[in-house]
């Protein structure tokens, strides 16, 4: 498939995934689906993936109206929800009624979800600013923005370790993600009802505790420091500190020092010497999960991670044919992994690939000698697109697309062939001159 051809068909598949609403005395809203019938309210880190496809596409103005949307309803003391109902008040799942506040309003008013989703939001402003200069758009967006990131240093970091902690796996943004299996008491390897019904009771409790935060804490039933999360909170706490820095703001001194504290919380408390690993944390004694996913990986990328710890991870997994190195990478578990299963199932998140992974390795890959394998990450995409289409995760070995159709998260190539070409960079210098 040709450039334009390819984006062509995800500017198109975006367009018709998009919905807007609101005005007069309702909050305008201007957000794309996911995916029509599965996915079909805003969510709040497939927003910050939108805004980076619709850039690449030169839909900047598209992309500011996805933010304001996301911010429209925020909370007083900064809370983002990881779900907006807007005029679809209707959950799709049991799971997403239990995730939002035990409030009657909530069956006939725009509302938010109780949960939180990996905090891309500073990066994706920055991403808006970076192709249009537009100041004046990052300063209009500032006050909400320091809210949400010091709402997260309050409310979820509950040990005083710099690192927050999640309370359902939904909030990870990878669902059913196997290193959750330990913190669950599910010991099965592939998943089963069991699993449905361990996570279930843990959103139902979250609900009849009215989301209060401290007696969650308090009975400690799902708590997990997840290494995916922070490593996005520790990358957004710099891109704050930047757009601090871009505005005139005095805490350019708050958000620098605080990332630096959760990736030197992450250095010491999530990373295995001996296996060479960034492993997710549960229970109040941070106890190591390990089980190899992804998010070992990701950590890299961040710029306070000694460069040997980097080199041993990468060749330790990522080049690991029993773990990582599948026809069309990266599966969402390691192959040796006793819960992966490379086929469509409701229980996502173990075993296929799922293209956001590819995504946020690749400028790392591209940057630090591996520059083969981000190539081959682009054209691996671009192969399941031809193959399967726009799918919301796909077979490892055979590239079969499964789950939602329609879905836009393969639309993220588009941001990485930019990348790729370097032609971003180019973007950015015209925006300056």
């Amino acid at each position: 498939m040709e450039e334009k051809e390819l984006f062509d068909s995800i500017k198109s598949l975006l367009l018709k995934n998009m919905e807007k609403g609101g005005g007069r005395k309702k909050s305008y809203f201007h957000f794309t689906r996911p995916s029509p019938g599965t996915y079909p309210y805003q969510y709040f880190w497939d927003t910050c993936f939108h805004v980076y496809i619709l850039c690449a596409l030169g839909e900047a103005s598209m992309a500011k109206s996805h933010i304001e949307s996301l911010m429209a309803l925020q909370k007083e003391d900064g809370f983002i929800g990881h779900m907006i109902y807007w005029d679809r008040l209707k959950p799709n799942r049991l799971p997403d009624l239990l995730q939002s506040l035990p409030r009657f309003r909530n069956l006939y008013k725009s509302h938010m979800s109780a949960l939180i989703q990996p905090p891309l939001l500073a990066q994706a402003v920055q991403r808006i600013y970076n192709i249009t200069g537009d100041k004046a758009f990052v300063e209009k967006l500032m006050p909400g923005l320091k809210k949400y990131y010091q709402w997260l240093a309050k409310n979820r970091d509950f040990d005083d370790t710099f690192l927050l902690t999640i309370i359902s796996p939904y909030e990870s943004g990878m669902d059913w993600k196997p290193s959750f299996d330990i913190p669950l008491d599910f010991t099965e390897g592939k998943a089963t009802k069991k699993l449905f019904r361990k996570v279930t009771w843990v959103d139902f409790r979250n609900f009849l505790n009215n989301y209060k935060l401290e007696r969650i804490w308090e009975q400690d039933y799902f708590l997990v420091k997840d290494a995916g999360f922070n490593t996005i909170y520790a990358q957004n706490l710099e891109t704050m500190a930047c757009l601090c820095e871009l505005t005139g703001d005095g805490e350019i001194t708050y958000f620098k020092e605080l990332s630096e504290k959760v990736t030197q919380a992450i250095l010491k408390l999530m990373y295995h010497e001996k296996d060479a690993a960034f492993y997710d944390l549960y229970g109040k004694n941070n106890e190591p999960i390990r089980i190899l996913t992804p998010t070992i990986f990701y950590p890299v990328v961040l710029e306070g991670i000694p460069a040997e710890i980097k080199t041993s991870v990468i060749k330790e997994h990522f080049f690991n044919k029993d773990e990582f190195q599948s026809k069309y990478p990266i599966p969402s578990v390691a192959m040796k992994e006793s819960a992966f299963n490379p086929n469509e199932s409701v229980y996502i998140w173990r075993g296929p690939t799922w293209i956001v992974n590819n995504w946020f390795l690749h400028k790392f890959l591209m940057e630090n000698e591996y520059s083969r394998e981000a190539r081959s990450m682009v054209e691996s995409i671009k192969t399941l697109i031809a193959k399967s289409g726009f799918r919301e995760y796909y077979n490892p070995f055979t590239g079969e697309g499964y789950g939602a159709k329609e879905f836009t998260w393969a639309g993220l190539v588009a941001d990485m062939m930019l990348m790729e070409q370097g032609r971003w960079n180019d973007i950015e210098k015209n925006k300056k001159d």
